[in-house]
């Protein structure tokens, strides 16, 4: 389980470290690709191939889940983390998630996150949380 969240900065390059507690769990390789709410998901491989499979059978009747699919699984990348414990981000996924400099890596059950910081702090107030719990209720989601 992904949980936690970290501030880097991403480098020239596009590099940026992924930290130790994420590495734990997603291996020396990983997916990454273009998430929801403008950030990017990393998965690993056995979660991504899991959500391969998700898919497959939903794609060949719902238009939808086409759509989606092209979205997520044609801009996924195969990441490969290095001595340092970074990785390379590639120039289309930066540009989808308007990477700069600051970043938040937040773990996310499943996978994790990677956020521009100031899209992060923007889009993450959490000052709702009560609201968005009741609403979660409604639908059979407590903790």
């Amino acid at each position: 389980m992904f949980m936690g969240e970290y501030n880097h900065t991403i480098d020239p390059k596009g590099r940026v470290i992924i930290p130790a507690k994420f590495r734990e769990n997603l291996g020396s390789q990983f997916v990454i690709t273009k998430g929801l709410d403008g950030c990017l998901y990393g998965y690993p491989y056995d979660t991504w191939e899991e959500v391969g499979k998700n898919f497959q059978e939903s794609m060949k009747a719902n238009k939808e889940a086409r759509k989606f699919s092209r979205f997520f699984f044609a801009s996924a990348s195969s990441c490969d983390i290095d001595k340092q414990g970074r990785i390379l981000i590639p120039a289309n996924l930066r540009d989808y998630a308007g990477l700069k400099k600051d970043v938040v890596l937040a773990g996310n059950l499943t996978h994790i996150e990677i956020w521009d910081k100031d899209k992060w702090d923007a889009d993450n107030t959490f000052e709702d949380m009560d609201d968005v719990a009741d609403k979660l209720a409604e639908i059979g989601l407590t903790l």
